[in-house]
């Protein structure tokens, strides 16, 4: 064994050993912090009450009451006795022809859904379907989507009186 060996062995020993001592002098247990201190003060005092009500009641100060009119009920339209049943003849015309263009939507079948919505559709000068809006849902988007659909393909509907109608779709399996 070579002398300087033991020598080296033990300088690297003392060295290690002050740098270990050294960073643990450095590290330090951490104090404690301060207690708490805590200490009740008196409420504030309330404020200063106003002899004035919050609200004031401006019925009772005026001399001569006023009677309250009840609103006039709004006019009832009369509808002449044929205008419901062209109503009706115009949304029965729709529903045929919306029934050449619905269809049951197969995952609806196999689910066993069943409902009825209300579209309202939208109609244009010349016929045409400008808009078709879900009034009343199913209960279901499949069925309700269905119905959107086979309403925007039904094309013209030139013998509508109205800009505006309700149509019912129901989806009902046998």
């Amino acid at each position: 064994m070579l002398p300087c060996l033991p020598f080296a062995i033990a300088l690297s020993l003392a060295l290690h050993a002050g740098v270990l001592f050294w960073d643990a002098r450095k590290l330090s247990l951490p104090t404690a912090p301060p207690p708490i201190e805590a200490s009740l003060q008196s409420p504030a005092p309330p404020p200063a009450r106003h002899n004035e009500p919050l609200m004031k009641n401006t019925l009772t100060d005026d001399p001569a009451p006023v009677k309250a009119v009840p609103p006039a009920p709004p006019a009832a339209r009369a509808l002449p006795p044929n205008a419901r049943a062209a109503a009706r003849h115009q949304i029965e015309a729709a529903q045929r022809k919306l029934s050449q263009h619905l269809y049951y939507p197969p995952a609806a079948v196999a689910r066993g859904l069943e409902g009825e919505v209300r579209l309202l559709l939208t109609i244009a000068d010349d016929g045409s379907i400008t808009d078709v809006v879900v009034a009343a849902s199913s209960g279901h988007a499949l069925l309700d989507q269905a119905a959107v659909k086979a309403a925007y393909t039904m094309g013209r509907i030139d013998w509508a009186n109205s800009r505006e109608f309700i149509l019912p779709v129901i989806f009902r399996l046998e």
